[in-house]
Order: C-alpha cells, then structure tokens, then sequence
C-alpha cells in the first residue's frame, strides 16, 4: 500500500526528495488521492514518467466521449472552455492548435528577445527596495519579470499590467474547493480581457503574439474563436506562473547555500547550466495534467485498467536515483543533466527557451545589483502555498545585506566536493 501523503503539506514542499523516496519505495506507480482529481495513479520514476507522457495512444488527456480527464462534472462551463486548449488534446486536435502557435512564435524569434528580458530584470532588481527593506522578492521581483515579459510579448499594454498581476495572485491562491470557486471570478475577468483585446488585435492589427496568432487565423489556420481565447489564456498563465516559481525557488537556494551563490558569481557563463538544475531540482510543476487509461496495461510493473487515470509526477522523475547521481543532493555542475521539468513527447513545453532565458536573466540582474543580498528571516520560516500540483514559495523576504536578523548559514564543509554541489 502506498503511504497516505497530503500534496499540498508544507513538509511535502519543504524536502521534496525525503517525500519522494517514501513515496517510490511503495513502488514505480502507485494508487493515491489527488487534491480536487480524486482517486488516481502516480509514476514515481523516470522510465514509468516518460512511457506515459510519450504514450498518446494509451494514455490520453481526453476520455473517449471527448471531455478531459481532470475535470469533473460538478466543474462549471467556464473552465471547460479556458480547459479546451492544446496541453489537454490529443491527437490530430493538439498538433492542428500547436502548429498554430508554434508558427506564431517562430516569427517572434524568442531567443532574440534575451537582450531585452536582461532588460527587464535589471530595472526590476534596480527598485526592488525601492519602498524598503526587507522586501518581498516574489511580490516584487521574481512575479514581476516573466509577467512583464509574457504580457510584453503577447503584445498587450503595459497599463494593463496590475491586471495581471492581480490575476496571477488569483491563480497562485488555489490551494481548495472553496479557493478554486473564488478563482471564477478572476476567471470570467480574464476571459472578458482577453476576448476584447483579440478583437482590437483583428480590427486593428498590432505588435506581439496576439497579432501574429490572428495573422495566422487569417492564414488559414483552423481554430475557434473559443480555442483562441484558450490558447491567448494558456500563453499568458503558464508563459508566467510556473516560471515564477523557478526563479524564487533558485533565488532561495541560493541565498540559503552562500557557497553555490559565490561559485556563480565567479563566473556567470555558468548560469545556463545552473538554470538547468535548478528546473531539476526546485521542479515548479510538480505533476502533470491527469491522462485517461484507454485499455488494460502495464506500466513498469503495475496493472492499470481501462478507464483508470494517472498522474505523472514530473518532480519523482528529476529525483530518481536511476537516471541522476545522489539526485538529492544540489549539483549546479550537473552533466548530464536528464530532468524532465519541460515534459516530453507532443507535448513538450513550448515555452522551453523563454523560460530558460529568463531564469539565467533573473539570477544575473538580481545578484549583480545586489551581491550581498540576504534571507531577511530564517530558512524554517520560508512557507510554500498549498497549492496542489505545483512548488510555489509565498513569500520571500530579503534584505540589501546578508547579516542582520540572522545568520545566513555557516560556509559549508565542502570536503572532496565542488563549491557548486549541496546536499
């Protein structure tokens, strides 16, 4: 039997890998209770992860009537139609809606955005104490820049940014039932918006995503005005609430890790390789949408049934000691690095560059500007939202300084180990 594990406790968030270990002994899938999915499946290794998100053909988003695995049917009509977008098609749907985006992208050319993302980051880390220290650097900092460059990107005004950002503290407060049917009205608020702006966009044209994605509409492109308010709604969440939380999440580390911080300082061409194990290691999206068991299988070992549902836990597969050396332990020098925080298979993260971009780009600004930034409370007082499916720091307050309400954290004894590596 699998140990009764609650997804949204803060000791779950605050030692991933301790949970996680528990959780595989029980086996490479096991049954359990997800926070507003029910009963379903979990994949705790890399193998079992990667077979089920590469498997479209057994494991798929929709059930055979049509409707997505994860919702239920007490869910209003509101989010079925935000929830009709490609991450929960399957085949031919998502390649039709993904080739569309994708088309709108590769004329925004986004590795060429970089110079503009570092940009960004540098103002915001130039008046991140601007109304005082400490500071909340989520609130500040680490919400403030991927919505900034998402927004920017799809093309919407930057007066409308509070908007947003109220917006995302909706989203990043779902933690229940009673939570997520206060998330309704940000919902509907979001939707009106963005509808209005998709018109102005046909009407008039314009700079940014949203224009080339109506562009391509006119191109021929197949989808309807529902699914493009879908896709416009999916760019501009998961363009800027996941990439929160890895920003955060590596910020934290390293102010926690004074070593690791120092190792990247010495040399900031190493970033992209931190970047990458910091989207290893913090793991921002924990679990994937739920999949539909279209007939009996096996998967590593364990007999599923038709018609039952699986999860796949994207943060077991980073920390499987089968596929990463001492998975537990903080390596910013990791090579080779397998991690599977983008997923896999059709549906593969699109926004892969744009994340990694900004990550790197945060660190540098943030720690360039200010090099002795501190933790302002201790690490036991850091809280994660209760939020299912999903690692999300609340709050984390800094100061301009390391030294004052605490000491930040003794040098570590690093032995035959390199600067870059933590248990």
């Amino acid at each position: 039997m699998a140990p009764r594990l609650d997804f949204t406790s803060e000791a779950f968030f605050r030692d991933p890998p301790k949970v996680i270990a528990t959780l595989r002994a029980s086996g490479p899938v096991v049954a359990t209770r997800f926070p507003l999915i029910g009963d379903v499946w979990i994949t705790t290794t890399h193998d079992a992860t990667a077979q089920v998100l590469k498997d479209g053909t057994i494991f798929t988003l929709r059930k055979e009537d049509g409707d997505v695995a994860g919702l239920r049917w007490w869910m209003p009509k509101l989010i079925r139609t935000i929830a009709n977008n490609m991450l929960t098609m399957d085949e031919p749907d998502h390649s039709r809606l993904r080739s569309i985006v994708d088309e709108a992208f590769r004329r925004r050319a986004i590795v060429a955005m970089e110079p503009r993302i570092r940009a960004i980051a540098d103002g915001l880390a130039d008046q991140l104490f601007a109304s005082g220290s400490p500071t909340d650097l989520v609130a500040r900092y680490a919400r403030i820049l991927p919505l900034s460059v998402i927004s920017e990107l799809l093309g919407l005004p930057m007066a409308d940014r509070p908007r947003f950002i109220a917006w995302a503290n909706a989203m990043s407060s779902l933690t229940n039932i009673i939570s997520f049917f206060r998330l309704l009205f940000a919902f509907r608020k979001m939707r009106g918006y963005l509808e209005e702006q998709l018109q102005i966009a046909r009407n008039r044209g314009g700079e940014g995503l949203i224009a080339e994605l109506v562009q391509v509409e006119r191109e021929g492109g197949k989808i309807t005005p529902n699914e493009m308010v879908s896709m416009v709604f999916l760019l501009l969440a998961a363009g800027s609430e996941t990439t929160t939380h890895l920003i955060s999440g590596s910020i934290y580390e390293l102010l926690r890790n004074p070593d690791l911080r120092d190792w990247l300082e010495e040399d900031w061409s190493r970033v992209g390789l931190a970047v990458e194990e910091f989207l290893r290691f913090v793991s921002p999206v924990q679990f994937s949408k739920p999949r539909y068991v279209r007939r009996d299988v096996e998967l590593d070992g364990v007999r599923l049934k038709k018609g039952d549902r699986v999860m796949v836990m994207l943060a077991a597969a980073n920390m499987d000691p089968a596929v990463h050396d001492r998975p537990e332990q903080l390596d910013l020098e990791r090579k080779p690095n397998r991690h599977i925080s983008f997923g896999t298979g059709i549906h593969f993260c699109l926004g892969h560059q744009l994340a990694r971009i900004e990550g790197a780009c945060a660190l540098e600004a943030l720690f360039t500007r200010w090099p002795r930034l501190g933790l302002a409370v201790d690490p036991s007082q850091i809280h994660w939202r209760r939020r299912p499916g999903l690692r999300a720091i609340a709050k984390l307050p800094v100061m301009a300084e390391t030294g004052g309400t605490y000491d930040v954290a003794a040098p570590l004894a690093r032995g035959d180990r390199s600067p870059a590596q933590v248990n």
